[in-house]
């Protein structure tokens, strides 16, 4: 009768112990990693830009390729941004196409700064500084993909 008991109370911590385990939060919550990101902008009236960079995430480097389209440019211009990208649950969820968040772009004596969104729920967090010429710089619209 003892070992009996024994057993069943051996089930019986057994048991919650994987009913407790299987409830455990998992690994899904959002991460941030840091980004390097330089772009090129060329136009008259209706500018072209793109770049490539790099999202450094949970120890691994990923290359990204930059692409847009901007209304109104007119000129020759680049940019280095660095900063943040949050709201990552994986390396993946960092490509889309981004738009301008709350925070949105400016900018003074060549200095950008930059608070974008996509549909991943993903948010960028730039800054850096222009060189070149261009009426508008603009990285509204911006889409990166993974290389």
């Amino acid at each position: 009768m003892v070992s009996l008991f024994r057993v069943t109370k051996l089930f019986a911590v057994v048991g919650v112990a994987i009913i407790l385990l299987a409830s455990a939060p998992s690994r899904s919550f959002a991460e941030s990693g840091s980004v390097r990101i330089r772009v090129t902008n060329v136009g008259f009236i209706v500018g072209v830009g793109g770049g490539s960079g790099t999202l450094n995430f949970r120890g691994r480097s990923y290359p990204l390729r930059i692409s847009g389209v901007s209304l109104g440019s007119i000129g020759v211009a680049g940019a280095d941004l660095v900063g943040t990208a949050s709201h990552l649950r994986t390396a993946a969820d960092i490509a889309g196409t981004y738009s301008v968040a709350s925070a949105g772009i400016a900018v003074a004596g060549g200095a950008k700064a930059a608070t974008l969104q996509n549909s991943n729920g993903v948010v960028l967090t730039l800054r850096g500084r222009q060189v070149g010429f261009a009426a508008n710089l603009s990285v509204s619209g911006m889409t990166i993909s993974m290389q």
